[in-house]
């Protein structure tokens, strides 16, 4: 698709790296800079306990697959000049640098598109272009908001076990070059655009964020709960000791679940009739199907659940996802 697409990727770590991969994905050559005096792009040395890799970390490969890469010193003449010169011959720069950093560097989009006025230059920052804090997705996820929102009940703020808001940061930027190069092909006009790590993970928080800003309930941790839908997020364990997750989005769902667990029609009329309704009597919706999803198999459940299109699943750890037909 991306063919005859020239990248250069001035940008480390998740974000930037996630946006550059695809469009080598997409069939684009991905030029990769990384800085020689440091040895390259930190996440090579990001290597879990026992990992057994060369310089190129399971981190690493995550978001650089497909890519060319160069080792450069930025700060030298030489490397200043290599980079202007692929920034001359590419379609889209993308960075990721601090504030101030950039232009320091000579690679800012102002300075980059004086030899190649169409250039579409994407640019990743933690805070926005007015604020040089280093910004990390553990510290963004603290202060946006979502760790506070993510754990148990009456456990401890927690993050996500991926760099989430970068990689809601990479989508974001994604979009926005895609709209850059459709707005190019149209006109003929290169452009600059940014996306921060603190606005992408506000702008994700969705309902959780609308709870609060219009209907002015200040969420708190709840597990993998639901705090608008019920059963939805709840995980049970069956007779098998697996544990099945339901996600229960409507009252005709909800409906052929109780008729699933052969549940009387006259316990979903007394306090469950309605969505509301159930998030307001989770604790003891949940005693309910606990009881009836112990007496059942995972897989046996999992089969009565498809049959209704009722959406559950059972929790598995990477190893059984990987293993699904639909992750060939």
């Amino acid at each position: 698709m991306f063919r005859d697409l020239k990248v250069l990727e001035l940008a480390s770590v998740l974000a930037g790296p996630s946006v550059g991969q695809f469009f080598a994905e997409l069939g684009a050559e991905v030029i990769k800079v990384e800085n020689v005096n440091t040895g390259g792009d930190v996440t090579r040395t990001w290597k879990s306990a026992g990992e057994q890799t060369d310089d190129r970390s399971a981190y690493f490969c995550s978001c650089n697959w497909g890519k060319k890469s160069v080792a450069l010193d930025l700060a030298s003449a030489e490397g200043k000049q290599i980079v202007k010169k692929l920034a001359k011959r590419s379609d889209i720069v993308i960075v990721s640098y601090k504030p101030g950093d950039a232009e320091k560097l000579g690679v800012s989009y102002h300075q980059l598109k004086i030899d190649n006025p169409t250039l579409i230059y994407g640019q990743i920052t933690g805070y926005g272009n007015d604020n040089d804090r280093v910004g990390y997705d553990a510290v963004i996820q603290a202060e946006s908001g979502f760790m506070d929102l993510n754990g148990e009940k009456d456990g401890s703020p927690t993050k996500m076990p991926v760099a989430l808001v970068d990689l809601l940061a990479a989508h974001q930027l994604k979009e926005a070059l895609l709209l850059a190069l459709l707005h190019r092909e149209r006109t003929g006009k290169g452009g600059f655009v940014e996306v921060s790590l603190i606005q992408a993970a506000l702008a994700s928080l969705a309902n959780q964020a609308t709870n609060w800003l219009v209907g002015k309930r200040l969420p708190t941790r709840s597990g993998s709960a639901h705090p608008n839908i019920a059963p939805y997020g709840d995980s049970f364990m069956t007779k098998d000791s697996k544990r099945v997750l339901l996600a229960v989005g409507s009252d005709r769902q909800f409906e052929d679940l109780m008729r699933v667990l052969e549940i009387d029609d006259s316990v979903i009329a007394k306090k469950f009739s309605s969505n509301q309704k159930r998030v307001e009597h989770r604790s003891e919706l949940n005693g309910l199907l606990a009881d009836k999803i112990k007496q059942v198999s995972a897989d046996e459940l999992i089969k009565r659940l498809n049959a209704k299109k009722i959406p559950g699943g059972i929790i598995q750890n990477l190893r059984e996802a990987f293993e699904m037909k639909e992750a060939t």
